[in-house]
């Protein structure tokens, strides 16, 4: 079996919104972050601005994977197909010049089965949590920057917190090499492959805003999407990232060695190879 991989990628989303403009709106959806019961009751008697203050705000950098896998399986094998006759006084069949003696009513075909199958997987993965978030795919719609590791270590001296994703490559190129290695039933394999065309991190951005509710001495954190806009109350932050970078090796590590424990059934005999694939979106600055 060979198995190529394409050349691991880091790439970071341009922003939409900027600081300033989140920052904006979300103070005008101060309320959100404190719930939707907090909410219904402030109609009754409208909270002032002032009763609210901004105690903390974080521009960070969330990660998830996009993996995509292809994999082609051509190979034959034998089969005996055995065909009921009409009744009990056929004795034989001939069928192209051959004569299939009848035994218990029936008769069998020795044939060779000739097959294809071509399965494919893409996933999205949420880098932090490590579950499966398809609604990921919306955001491929926006512009991205491949960058390397050391680029966007440096955005961290911006003040930019870079959340570490807790799923190295391995672990989710793993579950997707499950959805489409298999063992054969072949009597003859003429194609044994798997490509991994995209094995993709990407950094998408969002915006924290920590708000005190000074009357209720309560605090809540509202988040904006930075692509899209969308809010999200009961939000959460990541001061502990602050400053932290990312570790290159133990985030891309796939090698001969890890895929040959990544894959199933140890006798495969594998083949790694290195496909530099360019599959950069025409929106996407490689």
């Amino acid at each position: 079996m060979e198995i190529a991989i394409a050349d691991e990628r880091a790439l970071v989303f341009q922003e939409q919104l900027t600081m300033d403009q989140a920052e904006g709106r979300a103070w005008g959806h101060k309320l959100d972050a404190f719930g939707s019961m907090e909410k219904v009751t402030s109609f009754l008697r409208r909270p002032k601005d002032e009763d609210f203050k901004l105690i903390y705000k974080e521009h960070r950098l969330q990660p998830f994977w996009h993996i995509e896998c292809q994999a082609r399986y051509v190979y034959e094998r034998q089969r005996e197909y055995p065909i009921t006759l009409s009744g009990p006084e056929v004795a034989a069949v001939t069928i192209d010049d051959r004569e299939y003696p009848a035994l218990n009513d029936r008769i069998v075909l020795k044939a060779v089965e000739h097959c294809r199958e071509e399965p494919h997987r893409e996933v999205f993965i949420d880098g932090y949590t490590g579950e499966h978030n398809q609604a990921c795919i919306n955001y491929l719609q926006y512009p991205a920057n491949e960058m390397p590791i050391e680029q966007i270590d440096e955005l961290t001296l911006k003040g930019i917190i870079l959340v570490p994703p807790q799923s190295r490559a391995t672990a989710v190129l793993r579950d997707v090499l499950l959805g489409v290695l298999k063992s054969l039933q072949a009597d003859h394999i003429i194609e044994d492959q798997v490509e991994v065309e995209r094995v993709d991190l990407y950094y998408r951005p969002v915006y924290a805003f920590q708000y005190r509710w000074l009357s209720k001495e309560k605090e809540a954190v509202l988040e904006i999407d930075g692509l899209t806009g969308k809010l999200q109350g009961d939000g959460k932050v990541y001061q502990q990232y602050m400053g932290q970078i990312l570790d290159a090796e133990f985030l891309f590590d796939v090698g001969a060695e890890t895929l040959s424990l990544l894959v199933p059934g140890g006798g495969i005999a594998l083949k790694l190879a290195r496909k530099g694939y360019n599959v950069a979106r025409s929106d996407t600055n490689s």
